[in-house]
């Protein structure tokens, strides 16, 4: 992957979590709202993993801290999967977005995933030997 793209994926990646982590504190109702209710203490895992998408962000800018920031966000979208899933599986709760809106957030997600992965990597090895800042 070249500089170039990379950049663009660390724009993307940055934008997204930055933009999702502020409105975790800007629109909590909405984000209660797709918590599967099987989640417990609901309020504090929105305010918790909005914070842990800023920081995220802000890690991935930091080029001693990319890899491991990305490695963070990475897994937090795979946390929050059950979320999406539960908007797929109950579009009747969110009549504001069609199923194929709801269906295209999953597809979304494998795609982040796949940016945030590409764009955080040590381009000559994937990951980081020991010792590397992990830098573009």
């Amino acid at each position: 992957m070249s500089t170039w793209s990379r950049r663009i994926g660390l724009f993307i990646v940055f934008a997204w979590f930055m933009g999702g982590g502020v409105s975790h504190f800007t629109n909590v109702p909405f984000f209660m709202k797709i918590m599967p209710p099987y989640v417990p203490w609901q309020l504090a895992v929105v305010y918790v993993s909005g914070a842990l998408e800023i920081l995220g962000a802000i890690g991935i800018l930091i080029p001693v801290l990319r890899q491991t920031a990305g490695t963070c966000l990475f897994l937090l979208t795979i946390a929050v999967t059950p979320a999406n899933i539960y908007m797929w599986q109950h579009p009747a709760l969110f009549p504001q977005a069609s199923p194929t809106a709801l269906s295209a957030r999953l597809v979304v997600q494998v795609l982040l995933l796949a940016c945030i992965w590409f764009s955080t990597r040590n381009p000559r090895y994937g990951v980081a030997p020991a010792g590397a800042s992990g830098a573009a």
